[in-house]
This record gives C-alpha cells, structure tokens and sequence, in this order.
C-alpha cells in the first residue's frame, strides 16, 4: 500500500483516505470483510470526490459501479480512449468487492452462528491480496490522473516550450526517475515500466511530468553541489 501512501503525500487533498489504508492494513488476515468494506469505501469515495469537483451530478443512492465509471468519465476520457473502455472492467472490480462485502461481513445481512465461524475461510489470503492490490492500482490511477489533469490547466498559461513531440528514449534521466518512484507493472508474461505505461497510454500526462522534472531538475543539481 505504500504506492497509495506515497501518492497521498504528494497531494495532499487526499490525506482523509489514510483512514481507510491503515483499516485495510490492520484487518487484512484478522478480518476480511473490514479490508473488503474499507476497500470499497476508498474507491467510492475517490470517486465521489472527483465527481465532485468536476460537478457531476450522482444519483441519491448510486452504486460503486456508477460511481466509478462517472469518475471516468469526469476525468475526461471520451469514448474513443483506451483508459476509458477498460473503466467499465476496473468498476466491476469495486462492484464485486460490494458483493464480496455482503457475502462475508458479519453485519451485512446477518448470519448464523456457522457462517459467522466459516466467513473468513471464503477468501484465501492469495485472492485477498489480489483484490486489495487491484483497488490500490485504481486508487493510485484515479489520484493521479485527477491531479494531473488539474495541473494541467495551470501549466498550459506557461510560455516555455517542449519539442513538438517528446521522444521516450531520449528521456532516459526522466524515464528512471519515474520508474524508481512506481516500478514496473507485470500482467502474465509480460511486463512494462511505469514511464512507458504512461507515455503510451497518456502522452499529455508524460509531457506534463517532464516539464515538472525540468523545472526542478536545476535545484536537485544546486543542492547536491552544495
């Protein structure tokens, strides 16, 4: 969870969501279905908050499904986007952890004294970690882009200039700082680095990134000279 935390840090607006990281943390082998309501209560409020901002409108009562897929959509992805048609199966995810809440906690519907006894049993310890990783990944991904997004608008009033098109390969001082911050992600037999994910999957958010690391580059040069 220490991706989440050290994204939390940098932006600040999300330091309240702690409250649900330190109850995944604390409950994830003693009591699952805590982790499993923490875990869907982060993303739902993530999203709320990002639907917020951008004044979208949610019904009284929404799902964590629509939640998400809202949010999505407020961070402006059209249709056409690859994040975008790949959002309905990352929703699925919280709206499977809903389920997943129902079927295990104690509170939820109640349950009989063996159900109460075999309820944790449900779900091995494998399968608990890939469920609460995956909501990290769209924590992460949701803050970030937001964040990014927001900045964006700032920088663009910005007069400097950046080549018309960055080349990757030519960035490699850029490339590994990010890759140290957020490593590599693996899926099967296959495996891409933090920068290259986003360089291919959201150019504008790299380019922005870049700029960051220039601008502050010259002052990590200082302070190691001093």
């Amino acid at each position: 969870m220490e991706k989440l935390r050290a994204t939390i840090t940098q932006y600040k607006r999300w330091e309240a969501l702690t409250l649900y990281i330190d109850r995944m943390e604390g409950h994830l082998e003693s009591d699952f279905s805590l982790a499993v309501e923490n875990a869907k209560a982060l993303l739902e409020s993530i999203g709320k908050e990002i639907c917020s901002a951008k004044d979208v409108e949610l019904n009284t009562a929404p799902s964590i499904n629509a939640v998400l897929k809202k949010a999505f959509n407020a961070l402006g992805y059209n249709s056409e986007a690859l994040v975008n048609r790949i959002s309905g199966s990352l929703a699925s995810i919280g709206q499977e952890l809903g389920n997943l809440r129902n079927d295990i906690s104690p509170t939820s519907h109640g349950k009989s004294l063996d159900e109460l006894k075999a309820r944790n049993g449900k779900v091995d310890l494998l399968t608990r970690e890939f469920l609460i990783d995956s909501t990290l990944v769209v924590a992460v991904f949701l803050i970030r882009a937001f964040e990014e997004r927001k900045d964006a608008t700032a920088i663009s009033d910005d007069d400097s200039e950046l080549p018309e098109e960055l080349n990757y390969l030519e960035l490699e001082p850029f490339n590994t700082q990010w890759d140290d911050l957020y490593g590599e992600f693996e899926m099967g037999e296959y495996s891409y680095t933090a920068s290259e994910i986003l360089f291919r999957v959201d150019y504008q958010a790299y380019e922005n990134e870049y700029r960051i690391f220039q601008e502050t580059e010259p002052e990590l040069d200082t302070e190691e000279e001093e």
